[in-house]
């Protein structure tokens, strides 16, 4: 098993701190915030883990913080989207081998080792060709894999415990597991408090949510957690959340968002709804009532509801009806008020304000 490395880091006073996860390949999203924020070589940039998988510019996305680092100062930890490569390599057996039958083969472009596979022009057919495509990457992707096994599980500051996916303590964080901290599972149902402040990633913040959807961190002044994975390339509304420290030695703490969605300006008034339902992936079977061409009338399995739910997000998946995260909630609105546009429909729009997914009936100004 192997152990949690655990980097103890001084955030000097005077100096930014910029904290970001989960950017999953999404290189425009990472560059695009970068450029929002003002990234400079006086921050201090920190990546929680997750830069690789599920998106098609993983490798590019890799490299592309192996050259920031050149230059400014940027820390990255171990996801457990990130040690997929080097433990496919290396055989490591905390992955089971058939782990990357399914994987590879499931996410296609979307996985590094298919990409690494492709800009080599190694055949990568079956799990067969796995053999060969590991003697391809020991011999021609030395850097990148010397990066990704150097990688940290944890950094620690002053103020602030970084980590992909979460910890059980505070005390002799070198003797966990760093899988469980790359990888732990709806971490704040775990109801565990700590003395620093914990910031994770991993589980895009949406799933905590069961009535409104929303992918904006979410601060826990009480059990000093801050959770900021937006769902950033694996939802359709989600984005790419940047935690900003004004200085080393503060707690203070804002961010931004970036979702790369269109925009549009509201013409009229809207209340919110109440008793609002958001399906996530972890319960998302439905029944579909009846099938349309823009929306299906769905019964949600887990609560019983009956809602309307956009028809292209409906799709099987081992046998089941399932959908892409949805939702029944109408945003509130004002005159006015700048709103992310997700999907447009006959009856109108599916919207993001302030992090928040919902529907919008009124006009639209794009």
């Amino acid at each position: 098993m192997e152990l949690a490395k655990v980097q103890k880091l001084e955030l000097p006073a005077g100096r930014r701190v910029l904290a970001v996860s989960d950017i999953h390949g999404n290189l425009d999203f990472f560059q695009a915030l970068l450029r929002q924020v003002g990234f400079c070589r006086n921050d201090i940039l920190i990546i929680l883990g997750d830069v690789l998988e599920k998106g098609e510019r993983g490798l590019e996305t890799l490299r592309y913080v192996m050259e920031l680092q050149k230059d400014y100062e940027v820390h990255m930890l171990c996801g457990n989207c990130d040690n997929l490569a080097y433990n496919f390599v290396d055989e490591i057996p905390d992955i089971p081998p058939e782990f990357y039958d399914n994987y590879v083969f499931g996410w296609g472009r979307k996985c590094v080792l298919w990409q690494m596979a492709e800009e080599t022009g190694t055949r990568l057919e079956s799990p067969a060709d796995f053999p060969a495509l590991r003697r391809v990457i020991r011999e021609r992707y030395v850097p990148e894999l010397e990066f990704l096994r150097g990688l940290p599980t944890i950094i620690e500051t002053e103020r602030f415990i970084f980590v992909h996916g979460g910890i059980f303590r505070e005390e002799h964080m070198e003797t966990l597991a760093a899988w469980r901290c790359m990888k732990n599972d709806d971490f704040l149902s775990l109801g565990r408090a700590f003395h620093k402040w914990v910031v994770v990633g991993h589980w895009p913040v949406t799933l905590y949510r069961p009535d409104i959807p929303g992918a904006d961190p979410m601060v826990l002044p009480e059990r000093h957690i801050i959770s900021i994975d937006g769902g950033c390339q694996l939802k359709w509304d989600g984005q790419l959340n940047m935690l900003i420290i004004p200085d080393g030695t503060s707690e203070e703490f804002s961010w931004q968002r970036y979702d790369g969605l269109p925009t549009g300006v509201a013409l009229d008034r809207q209340e919110a709804s109440t008793g609002s339902i958001n399906i996530r992936w972890s319960e998302n079977p439905v029944e579909v009532l009846e099938r349309g061409e823009e929306f299906c009338r769905c019964r949600h399995i887990a609560s019983g509801r009956v809602l309307d739910i956009l028809t292209e997000y409906i799709y099987e998946k081992g046998g089941v009806t399932r959908c892409e995260d949805s939702t029944d909630y109408r945003l509130p609105v004002e005159p006015g008020d700048v709103l992310s546009i997700v999907r447009a429909t006959s009856r109108g729009c599916l919207c993001k304000k302030d992090g928040v997914t919902g529907w919008y009936g009124g006009r639209l100004r794009r």
